[in-house]
């Protein structure tokens, strides 16, 4: 049967493909978003923001501050690579989110499996007229051209009928169509990027609807169903050693540090509780990716976290960037010691 042999979550923002200095480009963004994403439901923007909180985190919004966490993040993802680097896992389940590269408001579903030999991702940021850093970005999700990832359509097709067996409706994509920058975006290309360093490691798909209301699932949905996805894999009638990854999240694009230790807590003590209980105000726009995390957690139940670090970017004064967090599971009877603070 097969085998989950290892558990990774990771943030993807694009801070992680530019240098620190760049960073001042999505700072811009926050300053000119209308719909900045409080956990309360709230959205605001900057100004309302800024009024609201003060200033109170300008003194680590700086170049010196900024540089220093981008290192941190880097090591993180260091050693995120290396245990996948360790286990070598035959398959790789990536569950992430979809932002309009694969699906749009013609079609959105709420869960889906891309299940294919050859898996296309999106050329969004392809463009020959787009600025460095947006080129440089798109390189770094590997979303400057439409590249080929191995797949496993066999071992896809399996978790989706697994899945339908178990009354989770899921949504089969078997090809990419021929919508312009049609292809997987860059919670998946990112992780194939920088994780997996140049190995060729098949990868299944998960794709969850958790930007675009009305049809995204609740963190107690997201929990049942990765529970039914470990059913189903470990079912599936062959020795292959899989590896389950969280991409995405934590908090985004205003800062929230007591939900995401919150959600760090609850993955490091096997909190279900605190998972499912997740409120919808807490999961808007980007700080929805955390619904990824928590369908990985019920995924991956039986193991336990050996290794966390957590590292806040606040790029503006008022607190807007992100939660960046990085997590590593392993089965009971191997790993380290947990950190559950990070180091």
């Amino acid at each position: 049967m097969a085998n989950i042999v290892l558990g990774i979550g990771t943030s993807h923002t694009p801070l992680f493909t530019l240098d620190s200095a760049d960073w001042r480009y999505r700072a811009q963004a926050d300053f000119e978003n209308q719909a900045l994403n409080l956990s309360d439901g709230r959205f605001v923007t900057y100004p309302q923001l800024l009024e609201e909180v003060g200033p109170q985190y300008a003194n680590v919004a700086q170049p010196e501050e900024l540089q220093r966490v981008a290192l941190g993040c880097d090591s993180a993802l260091d050693h995120l690579g290396d245990a996948l680097e360790a286990v070598a896992p035959d398959i790789a389940v990536i569950i992430g989110d979809d932002q309009g590269e694969l699906f749009g408001s013609d079609n959105q579903p709420a869960f889906a499996i891309y299940y294919a030999d050859k898996l296309l991702t999106s050329d969004a940021y392809g463009h020959d007229d787009s600025p460095e850093w947006v080129r440089t970005m798109g390189r770094g999700y590997l979303m400057d051209d439409n590249h080929a990832i191995p797949g496993d359509a066999g071992f896809g097709l399996r978790i989706i009928e697994g899945l339908i067996d178990r009354d989770v409706d899921v949504a089969a994509v078997a090809r990419i169509g021929d919508r312009p920058r049609c292809g997987l975006g860059h919670a998946f290309g990112f992780v194939v990027k920088r994780l997996f360093r140049n190995r060729p490691i098949p990868v299944v798909p998960v794709l969850l609807n958790t930007y675009f209301p009305p049809n995204v699932a609740s963190a107690s949905r997201c929990y049942d169903i990765g529970v039914k996805l470990r059913e189903v894999i470990e079912g599936i009638d062959n020795a292959a050693r899989v590896a389950i990854i969280a991409s995405g999240g934590l908090s985004h694009f205003v800062v929230d540090e007591a939900l995401d230790r919150g959600v760090l807590a609850a993955l490091t003590h096997r909190d279900e509780r605190h998972l499912r209980a997740l409120p919808r105000g807490a999961l808007n726009a980007g700080s929805s990716e955390i619904l990824n995390w928590v369908l990985a957690a019920g995924t991956l139940r039986p193991l336990r976290v050996v290794w966390q670090e957590y590292l806040p970017i606040y790029r503006t004064p008022a607190g807007t960037g992100l939660g960046a967090a990085f997590v590593i599971w392993k089965p009971e009877d191997g790993g380290n010691n947990v950190h559950p603070h990070g180091t």
